[in-house]
């Protein structure tokens, strides 16, 4: 078992562009339809860009039209979330669980089998292909793409 952990506030400002530190460190929004992954195709598994914790798979990822990737549920219990009041209006946000990333938003309007949808913001997240997974040291997770 893999453990994962924040890196130090050197190593983030280091490891990390303004925009990802923005976002996963001081709970930025990144635009829709113009960061990274809002539509990705691929196969693979995103991980934390601070820890590399798995988060979600591209299996449970789909279109909402919000310009974010959107997921259904988490690949692992790598997540967790809090109640955010930054909007006036109370919101479930989702951060992940060892490194405490601010990843985005959970909302009850997404598609089945769980009818959630993991509103996540690009810059928070690695994608990994299928392809480099084991090479990354993700092995355990090709089961699901089998």
């Amino acid at each position: 078992m893999k453990k994962y952990t924040k890196p130090s506030e050197k190593e983030l400002r280091e490891k990390l562009t303004q925009e990802q530190y923005q976002v996963t460190q001081r709970e930025a929004t990144e635009r829709p339809f113009q960061n990274e992954f809002w539509n990705n195709q691929g196969a693979g598994i995103y991980v934390d860009i601070a820890s590399g914790e798995p988060l979600f798979s591209s299996l449970d990822q789909f279109d909402a039209g919000c310009g974010w990737p959107s997921f259904t549920q988490p690949v692992e219990e790598n997540i967790q979330t809090r109640t955010d009041f930054k909007l006036s209006m109370p919101r479930t946000e989702v951060r992940s669980k060892h490194a405490d990333s601010h990843l985005g938003h959970v909302f009850n309007d997404g598609s089945e089998p769980t009818g959630l949808r993991y509103c996540i913001n690009s810059a928070a997240l690695r994608f990994i292909p299928v392809a480099k997974m084991a090479e990354e040291g993700y092995e355990e997770y090709l089961k699901l793409f089998e």
